[in-house]
C-alpha cells in the first residue's frame, strides 16, 4: 500500500489560508458593499470575520479527525449522510467557482488601468490560461505562494499605513445611514472574503502535525486577515468621498492615487493582479477536487474521479469546473456573482457547524486531535446567525441557494440513492477512515541501525541496485535494516489519496524486487512507496520520523532548471537530520577503490566508517587523501 506524505508546515498553512482570502474580498467588494451600507462597511468586514469563527473552529476540529481530500464535502457527508453531503459538495463547488469568477471579473479592471482592453474577453482569456495550467499539472510551489502573499501584504500595509495621515473624519459621517438592514446585507456580501480561511482543510491530508497546525493556521490567518481588512477598508473610506468610491471598479487603486501617488497605484495594481490571479487559480484547483471526491464516493459519475495517465491530473473534474467558471464570467453580473458566492458559502458553513454536532452526538468513532471550545453553543450560534444573514441578502442569493438545494436533492434521488445506502454519523453509520490509510509513524523500540535509500520511479534497475547495495554495506556489520522508499511526486491538482489508493503491477513488482535484493545481499530490506507533492520534503520528513542513521540518494548532473532554482538534493543535504551519502548517477556498480578526501585531518568518523564498510564489502581498497604542506 502506498503512503501519503505530509509536507505542509504551519508557515505553509498560514500562507495558503491568507493567500486564499486576500483577493476579491479587499480589492473588489469594498465599493460594492459601500453602496449598500455606507461607511458601516467597516463594521461589515469585522462582523463577517466574527461570524466565520464558529465554522473555522468546527472545520479545524473535523479536519484533524478526517484529513481527506474533499474537505467540507467529506465532513458533512460523513456526519450527516449522502443527501446533505451532496448538497454541501455541490454548494461548495459552486461557491469556489463563483469566487474564482469574482476574482477574474473584479480583478481585470486593475489590469485595464495599464492597458486599454475589453474586460470580459481578457477575463475569459485569463481563465482559459489558468484552466490549462491546472490541466497540465503545473506546480505552484510553496515558495511562490509565500512570495505572492508577501507582496500583497507589503502593498496593502503600505497603503493602510501611508494613507492614515490623509484620513478625513467627515467621510465617516452618517455611519449608520442605511441602518442595521444595510449593515447585515453588506456583511453577507463580504462574507465570501473569508471563504479561503478553511481552504487548507481540502489538503489536510498533506499537513504535518494536523492537530496543531490546522487550528493554528486557520484561526491565526482569520484573525490576521480580519484586522487587515478592517484597517484597509477604514482607511479607504476615510480618504475618499463615499459617493465617488462606491461606483469605482478599482476602489483601492483610486484611494492610493489620492494618498500615495503614482507609485502607490502601481504597487496596488501589482498586488491586485497577483492576488486575484492567485485566488482564481486556487479556486480552480480546490473546486475541482470536490467533483473528484464526490465521484470517489459514488455521489457523482465515476468519470470525474479519473486521473489522466499522461498528465497525472483529474482532467474531467478540472474541465467541468473550468466550463462553469467560463460561463459565470461570460453571463453573470459581478454583483450577483459576489452575492451568490457568499450565499453558498454561508449555507455550507451552517452545515459544517451542524456536522460537528452530528459527529459528537453520533455513535461512530470520532477522535479529533483538536476540539472546538464552547460546544455546542458555538455551533448553534454559527448556524443560526448564518441562516439569519442569508435572509438579509436579497432575492438573488436566496433563490440561488434554493435552486442549488433543490437541484442537489433531485440529483440525489435520481442518481445517488440507487447506488449508495450508507448513512451519516448522525444516524449511527460507520464512516470510512481514509486517514488510517495515511502515513503512520513507525518507531523503533531498539537501537537497530537504519539507512534510508531514496529512490524515484525513473531510476533503472542498475542504479537501484547500486544504491541499495551501498545502504546494505552500512548496516550489514550491525545486523541493521535498509529502508528502501520509492518516492512518487504528483501534481498539486491531483489529491494524494487518488494515487495512494492505486497500486499497479509495477508497484507490486517493485516490492517483490526489493525483497529479492535483500535476500541476495543478506540484510533486512523494508520496501515502501510514498506519494507526495514535494519529494525533497518527503525524504527529509521520512528520515526524521524513522530516525534513520543515514540517507543514501542519487545525485544527477545539474540540468538548466536545477541551476536556475536550485538542486533539490542540495536542499535534502542541508535539512536532513542525519548524514547523506550522495551517489553519482554514473557511479560504477562495484567500486574497486574508495577515497575519502578533505582539507583537514582527521576526517569525520562517519565518513571513514562508511567508506570502510563499502570498501570491505567489495574487496576494494581505502585511501584517505588530504592536502600536504608542499615540503616533502
Amino acid at each position: 500500500m502506498k503512503e501519503l506524505e505530509r509536507d505542509l508546515g504551519l508557515p505553509s498553512v498560514l500562507a495558503i489560508s491568507i493567500g486564499a482570502m486576500i483577493g476579491s474580498g479587499i480589492f473588489i467588494l469594498p465599493a460594492l458593499a459601500l453602496k449598500i451600507a455606507g461607511p458601516a462597511v467597516i463594521l461589515a468586514y469585522l462582523l463577517a470575520g466574527v461570524l466565520v469563527v464558529p465554522a473555522a473552529l468546527s472545520k479545524s476540529e473535523m479536519a484533524t479527525a478526517m484529513p481527506e481530500a474533499g474537505g467540507t464535502y467529506i465532513y458533512i457527508e460523513r456526519g450527516m449522510g449522502p443527501l446533505l453531503g451532496t448538497i454541501a459538495g455541490v454548494g461548495t463547488w459552486f461557491s469556489l467557482s463563483f469566487k474564482g469568477a469574482l476574482a477574474l471579473v473584479g480583478g481585470v479592471p486593475y489590469l485595464l488601468i495599464l492597458f486599454d482592453l475589453p474586460l470580459k474577453p481578457v477575463a475569459l482569456g485569463l481563465a482559459g490560461v489558468l484552466i490549462l495550467v491546472n490541466l497540465v499539472g503545473a506546480k505552484q510551489t510553496g515558495r511562490l505562494q509565500v512570495a505572492i502573499v508577501v507582496v500583497m501584504l507589503a502593498a496593502l500595509g503600505w497603503f493602510a499605513a501611508g494613507s492614515v495621515p490623509s484620513v478625513e473624519s467627515a467621510n465617516y459621517a452618517n455611519f449608520f445611514a442605511d441602518g442595521i438592514g444595510g449593515l447585515l446585507a453588506a456583511t453577507g456580501l463580504v462574507f465570501v472574503s473569508y471563504a479561503g480561511v478553511t481552504k487548507v482543510a481540502s489538503v489536510a491530508e498533506e499537513v504535518e502535525d494536523p492537530g496543531r497546525n490546522i487550528p493554528l493556521g486557520i484561526l491565526g490567518s482569520l484573525a490576521f486577515t480580519t484586522v487587515l481588512y478592517v484597517a484597509v477598508v477604514a482607511v479607504l473610506v476615510g480618504v475618499t468621498d463615499p459617493g465617488t468610491i462606491a461606483g469605482s471598479d478599482t476602489p483601492v487603486a483610486d484611494a492610493a492615487a489620492v494618498t500615495l501617488g503614482g507609485a502607490g497605484v502601481i504597487a496596488v495594481i501589482l498586488a491586485a493582479i497577483l492576488a486575484l490571479v492567485s485566488t482564481a487559480n486556487a479556486g480552480i484547483l480546490s473546486s475541482s477536487r470536490y467533483p473528484f471526491a464526490m465521484s470517489r464516493d459514488q455521489l457523482a459519475p465515476p468519470s470525474l474521479a479519473s486521473i489522466s495517465e499522461r498528465l497525472g491530473t483529474p482532467v474531467n473534474s478540472i474541465t467541468l469546473t473550468g466550463a462553469v467558471l467560463l460561463a459565470l464570467i461570460a453571463f453573470v453580473p459581478i454583483l450577483d456573482i459576489a452575492k451568490l458566492a457568499s450565499a453558498f458559502q454561508i449555507m455550507v458553513f451552517a452545515l459544517i457547524n451542524l456536522a460537528v454536532i452530528a459527529f459528537r452526538e453520533g455513535t461512530v468513532e470520532y477522535e479529533p486531535e483538536f476540539t472546538s471550545p464552547l460546544y455546542p453553543w458555538m455551533q448553534i450560534f454559527g448556524t443560526v446567525t448564518g441562516v439569519g444573514l442569508l435572509t438579509q441578502m436579497g432575492r438573488v442569493p436566496l433563490a440561488g441557494a434554493l435552486v442549488i438545494t433543490v437541484a442537489s436533492v433531485l440529483w440525489y434521488a435520481a442518481y445517488v440513492r440507487p447506488r449508495v445506502d450508507r448513512e451519516g454519523a448522525a444516524t449511527g453509520a460507520i464512516r470510512r477512515q481514509v486517514s488510517e490509510e495515511g502515513l503512520t509513524e513507525i518507531e523503533s523500540a531498539d537501537a537497530t541501525r537504519e539507512v534510508l535509500v531514496a529512490l524515484t520511479k525513473r531510476m533503472d534497475q542498475r542504479r537501484i541496485q547500486t544504491l541499495v547495495s551501498l545502504g546494505a554495506d552500512q548496516v550489514r556489520a550491525d545486523d541493521g535494516r535498509v529502508v528502501v522508499v520509492r518516492f512518487e511526486e504528483v501534481p498539486d491538482q491531483a489529491p494524494l489519496t487518488a494515487d495512494a489508493a492505486a497500486q499497479s503491477e509495477d508497484d507490486r513488482s517493485f516490492e517483490r524486487g526489493m525483497e529479492t535484493i535483500g535476500e541476495r545481499l543478506g540484510v533486512d530490506v523494508e520496501a515502501d512507496e510514498i506519494v507526495s507533492h514535494d519529494t525533497k520534503h518527503a525524504i527529509v520528513n521520512v528520515a526524521e520520523r524513522r530516525g534513520v542513521d543515514a540517507i543514501v540518494a542519487e545525485h544527477e548532473p545539474l540540468r538548466l532548471r536545477s541551476r536556475l532554482i536550485g538542486d533539490p538534493i542540495d536542499w535534502v543535504v542541508r535539512h536532513a537530520p542525519c548524514d547523506v551519502l550522495l551517489v553519482d548517477s554514473s557511479a560504477p556498480r562495484t567500486p574497486e577503490k574508495v577515497v575519502v578526501s578533505g582539507e583537514n585531518a582527521p576526517f569525520p568518523s562517519t565518513a571513514v566508517t562508511v567508506a570502510e564498510a563499502v570498501a570491505e564489502a567489495h574487496d576494494g581498497g581505502l585511501s584517505l587523501w588530504y592536502p600536504g604542506d608542499g615540503n616533502g
